[in-house]
Formats: structure tokens, sequence, C-alpha cells
């Protein structure tokens, strides 16, 4: 580390996506919260499913580190203020060690490690392998200087209990080679997590995320000591916050809904807003809430509202509640998942079509055939909860859905994405602002504080 301040840290990377980043990263956690030390979880990118997993082991909020959306400034200062208060920090990387935008390095692990001064263990997937294990390690060292190649770790090497496959490896890269393996892990197909569309199924749909029974077979494998370099231990009287302290008094109730139709949101758009003077409060229109009590604004991230359409539509009273609060005037905000429950239907991927709020006369369908990966820099054409108009933030689309039929024209937004394609986006209706981008509020400096104020103004305040 380059601040002697700061947690012990590593990055887990790999060769390639499906080396077993995941597997390994899930294990070292479940390792280390076995030795009683505060871990502080990070993913790289703007995924949000692999940090679910890494809170339900550690039991701390996971925060993305995304170099397009929060630049180099903005990697130190949240890393380090989400690291200070633990006794080591963890971050999974995105992809492969060196691959970034377009083919060069921006945003990539080695490019954040270089910016955070972190080193990096990469996951060589040596199934099958022997000699050329040798290979991969020698050209992943001689790559790029700058980054700190603290070893590697040999995933799906034989399996538990046989070191045959662990000895041919051994003997094919040799003596000096071998040194820099820092951890063997044997085939684990146990710990394999299941698969849907957009990726892994989330740590609400599966029971087993937080099994630490699975986990601690493969964890008893990872040679933690050897991977950070030296003994860890816990560190007395941390310092810092976790996260950013509220500037004044929260007067203004924000209602953030949180279930596992709703589980894509960025924890530093959440401390963002609890700094800007929001209490937050969670709900699930999933189980069937309405609103709570006093909630001056509404938040609804991404997720998969139609893997629960079904019980999204049954939930009437919440529909007609957020109908007659979007007519009166109350702040709400809507990412992805939450725009398609703030439209007025969903047709699934099986045909069936599924009533949603109704804020928004907006038809949406599933399309398997239909994909939108990309990020974006959003510049707002009229004022809104959001600030002034001209408030430029950046963010992120994912989702496999598209609009079906609209009554209402896609106008916010003046929306350039980073390869420079330009067109107009998202909804505004009263003081309703809905797209599919999910924003990282954090990128314009007043976005929150104009979501409180729009609150405050609304509720009376």
């Amino acid at each position: 580390m380059t601040d002697s301040s700061q947690a012990p840290a590593i990055i887990i990377s790999a060769t390639h996506s499906g080396a077993g980043k995941t597997t390994v990263t899930r294990a070292l956690l479940a390792a280390l919260k076995a030795r009683g030390l505060a871990v502080q979880p990070f993913k790289i990118g703007p995924d949000f499913i692999d940090p679910m997993y890494h809170t339900a082991i550690v039991g701390r909020p996971s925060v993305n580190l995304d170099y397009w959306m929060m630049g180099e400034a903005g990697l130190r200062e949240v890393f380090s203020r989400w690291s200070q208060k633990a006794d080591v920090a963890v971050i999974e990387a995105m992809g492969a060690l060196f691959d970034g935008a377009d083919g060069t390095e921006v945003g990539s692990a080695a490019h954040i490690a270089k910016i955070l001064g972190v080193p990096v263990v990469v996951v060589l997937d040596v199934y099958g392998m022997t000699r050329t294990t040798a290979a991969l390690m020698d050209g992943i060292n001689s790559f790029d200087p700058e980054v700190e190649i603290a070893g590697f770790i040999l995933n799906r090497c034989g399996y538990a209990g046989s070191e045959v496959h662990k000895n041919l490896i051994k003997n094919a890269v040799g003596a000096k080679r071998w040194q820099s393996v820092l951890t063997v892990v044997a085939s684990s197909p146990g710990l394999e997590v299941a698969e849907r569309h957009l990726g892994l199924i989330t740590t609400h749909e599966n029971p087993a995320s937080n099994d630490m029974s699975g986990l601690n077979p493969i964890a008893e494998q990872i040679d933690v000591d050897k991977i950070f370099g030296f003994p860890l231990t816990a560190r007395v009287n941390l310092p810092g916050q976790t996260a950013q302290p509220s500037k004044r008094p929260p007067h203004a109730r924000l209602a953030v809904a949180r279930d596992a139709a709703f589980c894509f949101d960025y924890e530093e758009n959440l401390a963002a807003l609890k700094a800007a003077g929001f209490e937050i409060v969670e709900f699930s229109p999933v189980a069937g809430d309405t609103l709570p009590p006093d909630t001056a604004a509404v938040y609804f991230g991404g997720g998969y509202p139609e893997s629960f359409a079904g019980e999204l539509a049954h939930n009437v009273e919440l529909a007609a509640q957020l109908r007659r609060a979007a007519e009166l005037g109350m702040p709400i905000l809507g990412e992805c998942g939450g725009l398609i429950y703030l439209g007025r239907s969903l047709t699934g991927f099986d045909g069936q079509t599924y009533s949603m709020s109704g804020v928004l006369p907006i038809d949406f369908m599933m399309d398997p055939a239909y994909l939108q990966i990309r990020y974006i820099e959003l510049t707002t054409r009229r004022a809104s909860l959001l600030g002034s108009a001209g408030t430029v933030m950046r963010g992120q689309e994912f989702h496999q859905s598209r609009i079906k039929s609209s009554d209402l024209t896609p106008d916010f937004y003046a929306a350039q994405t980073s390869d420079g394609y330009e067109f107009i986006d998202g909804y505004q209706y009263n003081n309703v602002v809905a797209s599919y981008v999910h924003i990282y509020l954090p990128s314009c400096a007043g976005a929150a504080d104009s979501f409180v104020k729009a609150a405050k103004s609304f509720y009376g305040i």
C-alpha cells in the first residue's frame, strides 16, 4: 500500500472472465471473516451482483470502484474512505487483468491497481493445463512493470485430496516460478452460482449465498498470510468512517425500494443521499409494502422486476399510492428496473403481460434478442429533482428489456455514450424522473443535495 494508514489490500484478478475470480474472492472473504477480521470488499466496474455475494459473507456493504464514473480522484477517495474502518480490503476485479475500454487499459484492474497502489493476485484456471502455466505467469509478470503482481492462485487444480495435478504443474513451472504460487484451489463445483439473463442469480434468490458450510472447504485451501505477504491481525482503534457523515440532521424521509426485485443500488449513492440529509427507509414492493409513513421522496433502483412481476402486479395499494403521490408532485427517481415498475405494464419473456404501478404511461417488454450494455453521460434538459437544467452526471445501462409503447416522449436527457454516440432519452413527469440509466449520483456534486431540497419543498420542511 502507498498509504501506511490504510488497511492492507489486494486485488483479485484473472486471465479471463470465468477463471474463478468470484469463487476465489468469496473463499478469501470467508477465510478472512473466519479470523475475526473486519473485511471491506470492493468490486471493480458497475456490476451489482458480485457485491451482493461479498456483503452476504462479510456483513459489510461492498462498494463499486468504476474509473469511468468516478475518475482517479474519486476512486482514491472512495477506496480510502470505505477501507479506513477495516482490518483488510479485498477488491474483486472485472474481466481480464489488462482488459479495459476499447482494447486499452483504461478502467481495467491493472489500471485501477496502479491508481490505488494495490498489488494484484492473478487467478489462473489451470484445468487441463501443466507447463503452459509457466508461460502465463511469465507473460503476466513482464507485461506491465508498473503493475505489482503479488502472485498467482491456481484454480481448478485437480480435486480436493489429490496432489497429482498440483505436482505436475509444480515440476513443470520450476522452483523459482512456484515461489509466486500463493494458493492452490481444487475444483469445487458446489460453489458455482447459477446464471440467468444478465448474469448470476442474486443473493435474494440463492439461499446458499451466505452458507459458510459450502464456502469453508475452499476457504480452508486459501493461504491468507501468503496472499498478503505477512500475517494479518486486527487493527486497533480503526480510524475514519465507512460512509460520509451527514452534513445536517436528516429531516426528509426517502423511501428506497430494496428487495429481490429492486436490489441494484450503488452504496455510494445511498451514502451521498444520507450525507445530503435524507433519512433512508427501506421498503419491499414484492412483499406487499406500501410507502413508509412520512415519505417525502421515493427511489426505485434497478433489479429484476420481470422475475417478480406477479407479486408487483398484486401490490395494487402501492401502485395507487404512487400514482397519487406523483400527481401531487412527490419527487420520485426510477432507474432501469425502477423505470419499468413506474411504467404501465410489463410483458415478460413468457409473453404474459403484468400491470405495473402506472405512474408513467409506458409499456415495456422483455426481449431475449435485445441487450443494452453501455456507459452514458447525461445532461438534463430541464430543471428537475436532480438540479437545474444542464446538470451533468454519469451512469451505465444494462438491460434486456425495451419500450413496447409510450404516451410520453423520452426527451429529458441529452445522452452521450462513452464511445461518442449521442441521443435524447429519459422521462420527466411532474416531479418524477426515470430512465434506463443507473445513475452514479456522486458524479454530480449537487445532485443529492437537489434531491433532498425537492423532497423538503414537497413535504413542507
